[in-house]
């Protein structure tokens, strides 16, 4: 897979020392639970002081704009907007579905795609 150069921690672990997939947050050579802690903290922060509704003008659940950023959708008809929502949610929907197919892939082959693509059988993504 790609790893970012450089190190993540002050011991000098770099990057691509720690697996790909599921391997990096179980396993012998996953990052450190204390790591893995930090990710689920900041990611909770950001659930909780971040993403959220401050100015109370969210035309819909999920409207993070707080009247700071427009990139013209106040200039679309209400039925465009409703389509444009509904083909982002379609678009996570894919998303969430092609991901979890390389989630049901690794564990099956228990290996990532990246580790060998001749073993791993996804004929409709084919070799990325």
């Amino acid at each position: 897979g790609l790893h970012l150069p450089g190190n993540i921690d002050l011991a000098g672990n770099s990057f691509g020392s720690f697996p790909d997939g599921l391997a990096a947050i179980s396993g012998p050579d996953a990052i450190p639970q204390s790591g893995l802690g930090q990710i689920v903290l900041f990611v909770g922060l950001l659930e909780l002081f971040v993403m959220k509704d401050v100015t109370g003008e969210a035309e819909f659940a999920g409207d993070f704009r707080n009247g700071a950023l427009d990139f013209g959708w106040d200039t679309f008809s209400e039925d465009t907007k409703l389509r444009k929502r509904a083909i982002e949610l379609n678009n996570g929907r894919a998303a969430m579905m092609g991901i979890l197919g390389l989630m049901v892939h690794e564990k099956i082959n228990q290996l990532t795609y990246y580790n060998d693509p001749i073993q791993v059988d996804l004929p409709i993504i084919g070799v990325l």
